[in-house]
């Protein structure tokens, strides 16, 4: 709480809307509740207020109570010393600056936020709505709307990709495999090359073996011949020596498998071919996979630029953040909070917007229960925050009762409420 944030001291309330006569001193922080029934001029004390501090665009559409004789007056001391009034129905606007500096509408618009005037209005936009005006007061919400444009179009794209990996996945595991297939396709032409390298390969065994026979019946003659043929006979022996070493290993290979290949060559291709189908839908679905992970990486960054920015950001309230567009709080967002704290919540953002702005007006806490109000004003006395509000009740947590826009019973009223308030409930 800065030590320049102004409160107010003092009111004094004549003929404005409901109200008769009203005067009222504020607890200096803290909670002052204005309580009575429905319809007896609780809501016109607020009104009255903004009206005095906020000038004409907070004026009622029919200031003056019916059947007055005297015209609307509104008097507001301020913990600056400044003395707020207005008089007649169209307000005319008198304060007297006890510092001497230039007075008017002018000099309250330096300390009175508008958002005090009309706290309900912020507590009961819309949580985006919310959010926004935290952004802008604190400076970054260009730069996070950014990002998040940013966070969504890359988890948009992220997703896409995931679809489409899911899909290559889902095609590759269920496309036929053959474990037996070739690697490669299989090219006739190849397979003929092969089959007539085989053959004219054993046609050269044949060929060898001819003439083994042949060597083995020229040695036949030349033994009949022996004793005239002997240097034939050892020439001879030589070549079937040799002839027989080149010919021992040989073995004749079969073309069955060649011939197989040839007659099923087609559904040998088309096995081959639903392999490499399938290997390629694999890479696919890896590629994709891989992609996916790389802008996972890439949401994962700049949701912790979001979030850096955010830490770094000068946050009114500890605890408050926002996260996908909203306000949360201590891990909750708006709709899960409890009404105290939405009440701490709006009213630190508008102390943010204003630091010298000290209280705020609010109507119809009626729908909070007793220990609620005592959490908030608890808080409100810590933080040295003024709350100025309604509640539809005459019980001890109330600081005066309006009864047809007069104070009801006032030093009933006033003992009740310093009791409440001096043992620390508000």
């Amino acid at each position: 709480m800065s030590q320049d944030s102004i409160t107010i001291q003092a009111l004094e309330l004549e003929n404005v809307k409901r109200i008769r006569t009203v005067t009222l001193t504020p607890t200096a922080n803290g909670l002052t509740v204005i309580g009575g029934r429905n319809g007896q001029g609780k809501t016109s004390v607020l009104d009255a207020i903004a009206w005095a501090l906020g000038g004409d665009r907070f004026k009622p559409s029919n200031p003056g109570r019916d059947e007055a004789a005297a015209p609307p007056y509104l008097k507001i001391t301020l913990s600056n010393g400044l003395i707020v009034e207005r008089k007649g129905l169209n307000g005319n606007l008198k304060v007297t600056d006890p510092t001497g500096q230039s007075a008017g509408q002018t000099l309250l618009n330096k300390f009175v936020e508008t958002l005090a005037l009309n706290l309900p209005r912020f507590m009961q936009a819309g949580t985006k709505e919310k959010a926004k005006t935290l952004l802008r007061i604190l400076g970054v919400e260009e730069e996070l709307t950014q990002l998040e444009k940013q966070e969504l179009s890359i988890y948009s794209q992220r997703h896409s990709i995931g679809q489409i990996a899911d899909q290559k996945r889902k095609y590759a595991d269920e496309m036929p495999n053959y474990p037996d297939a070739p690697t490669d396709l299989l090219s006739v032409s190849e397979l003929i090359n092969r089959q007539q390298s085989i053959l004219a390969q054993n046609g050269e065994n044949q060929r060898k073996r001819q003439q083994l026979s042949l060597y083995q019946t020229q040695l036949t003659d030349v033994q009949a011949k022996l004793t005239e043929l002997h240097r034939q006979e050892a020439e001879l022996q030589e070549s079937i020596r040799l002839a027989q070493m080149s010919a021992q290993d040989l073995v004749d290979q079969s073309t069955a498998a060649i011939e197989q290949d040839i007659a099923n060559i087609e559904e040998i291709n088309r096995r081959v071919r639903a392999n490499l189908d399938k290997e390629r839908a694999k890479e696919d679905a890896e590629n994709y996979g891989q992609q996916y992970q790389n802008l996972s990486g890439n949401l994962d960054e700049t949701r912790e630029r979001i979030r850096a920015l955010l830490e770094g950001a000068n946050l009114p309230l500890p605890g408050l953040t926002i996260k996908d567009g909203e306000l949360t709080y201590l891990g909750q967002p708006w709709d899960c909070m409890s009404g105290s704290d939405k009440l701490k919540v709006a009213t630190a953002i508008v102390r943010k917007l204003n630091p010298n702005c000290g209280f705020v007006l609010l109507d119809k806490l009626e729908q909070m229960d007793t220990q609620t109000l005592a959490e908030f004003g608890a808080w409100l006395k810590t933080e040295g925050l003024q709350c100025i509000a309604t509640r539809v009740s005459s019980g001890g947590e109330c600081s005066i009762i309006i009864e047809d826009g007069l104070v009801a019973d006032s030093a009933t009223t006033e003992s009740a409420a310093q009791t409440s308030f001096t043992t620390g409930v508000f």
